[in-house]
């Protein structure tokens, strides 16, 4: 089977943040199937931007053929990022011919942030006569109603609202990675066969076999906490809006007597902002590192005695979250503490940590004192429920497997 994914954000692996397509592609290649995955040449969501100055850019990454579009660079969510998103969707149209004829495409994949890319992708399929999945990753445009304030009258929107109802309406299937959007998705158009829900996974073969070391400047870092006796409770992952870490700062104020430390690795917008706080209010029980590697966090990871998500409280999560990020806590087989109030809840629905209401510093707080009062064999037995469940349902062998029964 020929396997046609569309994906604005699906830059090579090492350059962004998007795994999910390549894992996907690489089970289905080991499977027997061929699989195209299309991108754009630049994006908000990858570290080192494709440098190309041809339109079309192909190449072989491991058994994929990887598509590039050039598309204009920009800054935030205004006026150049809709630029970049019209010019992709535009030159999808122009090498739609293109893709059609050199790989003929049995099954064609619109894995969409916004859905405007859903109009050349019933394009392709339909020229192909190929079967359409429409796969979503988040609600497009309830996001930018909720999160941005943005009004559902404003001419945008509108459009893009007109291509979710007709992504619903043409699919032959919709895959979610929110597990309680099915309701939303019927109100606007899709029958209730349709839906399909596969969760983001862990790529166990990476985890196992292709580890490397924290950076020195990290590891020494660690290797002193470690000294000092601290529960160490670790975060690894983008420093933004989507994750409350002010929340982090405030109970690090109310546990600064306490032997924990918190690790916060990565980078973002908001991580200046709350280096600057932190330094204000003189906490020492915060330690901020730098990004490292994807390789790496598996290592930076295990020196961890708990790993920490804690997302805003937002209305927009009724429909469920799946981050990345928790599949990678959890395989690393230690316990969690999770500051949710969403439609879903691994955590707690698995019994592999403790899960506290978003935004709220002294919930947490006392969480954290409830696991230092915890044996090691204790936390061990979250750990160890963790990893289990994400092997035996977030493994993208399984995941792989459950996509291809969707399309036929």
């Amino acid at each position: 089977m020929n396997i046609l994914l569309i994906n604005h954000y699906a830059h090579p692996l090492g350059n962004g943040t998007v795994y999910r397509p390549f894992y996907f592609a690489k089970e289905w290649i080991r499977l027997g199937h061929s699989v195209t995955i299309v991108c754009a040449s630049f994006s908000h969501l990858c570290y080192n931007q494709s440098q190309i100055s041809q339109d079309f850019k192909e190449e072989n990454l491991e058994g994929i053929r990887h598509i590039c579009l050039k598309t204009p660079e920009y800054q935030g969510n205004g006026a150049g990022r809709a630029i970049n998103i019209f010019t992709f969707v535009a030159k999808l149209f122009r090498y739609s011919h293109k893709l059609i004829k050199d790989f003929k495409p049995d099954v064609v994949i619109n894995s969409s942030v916004y859905p405007l890319d859903t109009y050349p992708a019933q394009y392709i399929a339909k020229r192909a006569k190929a079967k359409l999945i429409f796969e979503v990753h988040d609600l497009w445009p309830l996001s930018p109603i909720e999160l941005s304030g943005m009004s559902p009258s404003h001419p945008f929107i509108v459009l893009m609202q007109l291509a979710e109802n007709s992504a619903y309406r043409h699919a032959d299937r919709v895959v979610s990675l929110l597990p309680k959007a099915k309701d939303h998705m019927q109100e606007h158009g899709m029958e209730s066969d349709k839906f399909e829900w596969i969760p983001n996974g862990i790529n166990t073969d990476e985890w196992s076999k292709n580890q490397t070391s924290l950076p020195e400047s990290h590891q020494s870092v660690l290797d002193k906490l470690k000294q000092s006796g601290d529960l160490l409770v670790g975060y690894a992952g983008e420093h933004g809006l989507a994750n409350s870490l002010v929340t982090v700062l405030e109970t690090a104020i109310l546990l600064r007597d306490k032997p924990v430390t918190f690790v916060l690795v990565g980078k973002g917008n908001q991580k200046s902002t709350l280096q600057e706080r932190t330094n204000k209010l003189g906490l020492k029980n915060i330690i901020f590192l730098d990004r490292i590697p994807k390789s790496s966090i598996p290592s930076l990871l295990s020196q961890m005695d708990a790993l920490l998500i804690v997302w805003r409280k937002l209305p927009i999560y009724r429909f469920g979250i799946c981050p990345n990020k928790l599949m990678d806590y959890m395989m690393a087989g230690k316990p969690i503490l999770h500051g949710i109030s969403a439609g879903n809840d691994l955590v707690a629905e698995n019994g592999c940590g403790i899960s506290i209401p978003a935004e709220d510093p002294p919930a947490l707080a006392k969480a954290i004192e409830t696991l230092m009062a915890l044996s090691a064999s204790q936390r061990e037995d979250m750990g160890r429920k963790a990893q289990e469940y994400v092997m035996n349902h977030h493994n993208y062998q399984v995941l792989a497997q459950k996509f291809l029964e969707v399309m036929g």
